[in-house]
């Protein structure tokens, strides 16, 4: 009964929603909204740009902010430059919405709140994540003190330092302590969150270093991961939580909630997250037709992967559709019903679906390339970065993996797929056969594909549905039936009509 409600929701939840305001703004006079804003150095790095047209983008969270904000700015700024308030993103609030940007053609933007921190392709983007507060004492203490209970080799390798962006004002006092606190041969490393950044496509020149130490942080993170490893996530639950114990699976991960002054093992969830998108992979590989969710339109590469995806589910011979519907609820996806599985592309943060409630799985980029492997094996590691995903395709073409798997598939076409969800043998069907054209008494729907070339009905994953369903439209009979007599209908409003009472 739960999808069914799901599907046939009438979007009352949406204006009835009510939205949690952060605690920690309601007493902040004006001066301590200002630091807690950042609203020296934003006009600062404004004024270093020399940008003109800036944007503001708040989440809905911090709305009721704007005002002041907007004011602050304005004030400092003089007439020479414009600000605008961006707000209701056309997907995820933590990615910069640079196309709502580009309307009122802004040059630099400033983001508000949490950020995926999601590498921008178009403008540069100036972050301000807030001040929430935390004892960095008590950090370390409860860190250290979980670091003791355990016996594992993870604790005597490297030490990484991971925090929520709304905790990097504190970074530095964090990451001293932590070096003070733990034993010397024991290396620390840190992955930096820079305050700033700029396009890959056309780099400022005044300013560069936020932009290089995030690169290096991230390398030496990364390199680290591989080895025996511990790390220290501050911040509460969260989507970059889960994202952390996703690729970094080989690593032991301890939380320290600010809010809560509690550290926990996270590490004990690992299992349980591979196992259900292990699962979610499975029914991806039993789908012959998918769509592919652009649910992002600031991350940069978004192009060229779904350019990618494409390539790849048609050397797979499946069909994929390209559809962009917004943010996502169950009642959207469900008018795709000819649709077996969705691929999402969107920022890391918003990648990660639980699809409990929607009618088709939604897997990731990296779970489609898994799934369309020829050998059914998973080593347990996840990739969320587009990059990084691009690049390791690109070098499985190269060793000659793709090729090999899809004469595999030429050769073996007629041959059964056992299924691991449903533990029976499947027939899976064949798309992008050559194109023939229809006989000149043939019936079947013909339509134009992506290269303005005929596709017969046969090819068409959407006309094969129709077929198969019991209402296919409204049939037009031309010739067959006689006109029927003319009637005056009802006259009126929908809420009342007025019907008309004529004698029989």
């Amino acid at each position: 009964m739960e999808p069914t409600t799901a599907f046939a929701a009438s979007g009352e939840d949406a204006i009835t929603r009510t939205i949690d305001l952060d605690d920690v703004l309601e007493e902040l006079s004006p001066e301590e909204l200002e630091d807690y804003y950042d609203i020296d150095r934003t006009v600062e790095q404004i004024c270093k740009g020399d940008y003109k047209r800036i944007a503001l983008q708040f989440p809905d969270e911090l709305l009721r902010d704007s005002v002041p904000i907007f004011r602050r700015l304005k004030a400092r700024l003089g007439d020479g430059r414009e600000l605008y308030v961006l707000a209701d993103t056309s997907y995820g609030s933590c990615c910069v919405d640079e196309v709502a940007a580009q309307h009122v053609e802004a040059d630099a933007m400033v983001h508000y709140g949490h950020a995926c921190m999601s590498q921008t392709s178009r403008l540069p983007v100036i972050y301000v994540f807030g001040k929430k507060p935390i004892d960095s004492a008590d950090c370390i203490d409860s860190f250290v003190q979980a670091l003791a209970s355990s016996s594992s080799e993870h604790t005597k390798g490297a030490c990484m330092l991971r925090l929520d962006v709304a905790y990097a004002h504190r970074a530095d006092a964090i990451m001293n302590k932590l070096r003070a606190a733990l034993p010397a041969p024991t290396k620390i490393l840190q992955s930096p969150i820079p305050s700033m950044t700029y396009p890959t496509k056309q780099p400022n020149k005044l300013d560069q270093t936020p932009q290089q130490d995030s690169n290096s942080g991230e390398n030496d993170f990364e390199e680290a991961s591989s080895e025996n490893c511990v790390i220290l996530y501050v911040g509460g639950e969260s989507l970059s939580l889960t994202n952390l114990l996703m690729t970094h699976a080989s690593c032991q991960v301890y939380s320290y909630d600010p809010q809560t002054t509690a550290t926990r093992l996270e590490s004990a969830r690992t299992n349980r997250l591979l196992m259900r998108r292990y699962a979610t992979v499975q029914k991806a590989r039993d789908a012959d037709v998918f769509g592919i969710l652009i649910g992002t339109l600031g991350v940069a590469s978004y192009l060229p992967l779904i350019s990618h995806l494409r390539k790849m589910l048609a050397k797979a011979h499946k069909k994929s559709y390209t559809i962009s519907v917004g943010k996502l609820n169950p009642a959207k996806l469900a008018n795709f019903l000819e649709i077996e599985c969705f691929v999402l592309v969107a920022c890391p943060e918003n990648s990660l679906i639980e699809a409990k409630d929607f009618l088709r799985p939604i897997v990731t980029p990296y779970e489609l390339e898994v799934a369309l492997r020829a050998e059914q094996s998973w080593t347990g590691r996840y990739v969320l970065d587009f990059d990084r995903v691009l690049a390791e395709y690109s070098g499985h073409e190269e060793e000659g993996e793709s090729k090999d798997a899809s004469t595999r598939d030429e050769e073996d076409s007629d041959e059964p797929v056992f299924s691991l969800v449903t533990g029976k043998y499947r027939y899976a069907k064949r798309y992008g056969a050559p194109a023939e054209t229809p006989s000149g008494d043939s019936s079947a729907v013909v339509l134009r594909n992506k290269d303005n070339s005929i596709a017969v009905l046969a090819d068409s994953a959407a006309g094969q549905f129709l077929q198969t369903r019991t209402f296919q439209g409204l049939e037009t009979r031309i010739g067959q039936d006689a006109p029927s007599t003319l009637e005056q209908g009802r006259s009126g409003i929908a809420k009342g009509y007025a019907d008309d009472h004529r004698s029989q």
